[in-house]
């Protein structure tokens, strides 16, 4: 089993900057792709960003590419997910995830474990 727990999120201004971070526990997560997903109400839950299991490769939603991005160090069993120039569109609930391969994917059923989530909330 694999816990997930993501934390960082919280309330910024536009054009502010916030640090998710996800600590990983139980089976370790080494061999894994790791990624973040976002949902805002009343929307599904979208793709945001992937990182493969060395950290070699990463893969960024269009909507975030140039802001956000995603690292992971394997010793520590984390990843984070820098933000900045944060918009009201990016208001969400943030969720990290495990991926079924050590190769990025952009869909959830790429992913099998799931944190419960971090809020962060962009204000005009």
């Amino acid at each position: 089993q694999v816990q997930l727990v993501e934390s960082g999120g919280g309330l910024v201004q536009t054009g502010g900057s916030l640090r998710l971070s996800c600590a990983a526990s139980g089976r370790t997560f080494t061999g894994y792709s790791m990624g973040w997903f976002r949902q805002a109400p009343g929307k599904e839950r979208e793709f945001v960003a992937a990182i493969s299991r060395t950290g070699a490769i990463t893969h960024y939603a269009d909507s975030v590419k140039g802001r956000f991005t995603i690292s992971r160090d394997n010793a520590k069993n984390t990843v984070w997910m820098q933000m900045n120039n944060l918009k009201p569109g990016d208001t969400a609930v943030y969720y990290c995830a495990r991926g079924r391969a050590p190769i990025v994917g952009v869909t959830r059923d790429d992913y099998d474990y799931w944190g419960q989530g971090t809020q962060v909330t962009v204000s005009s």
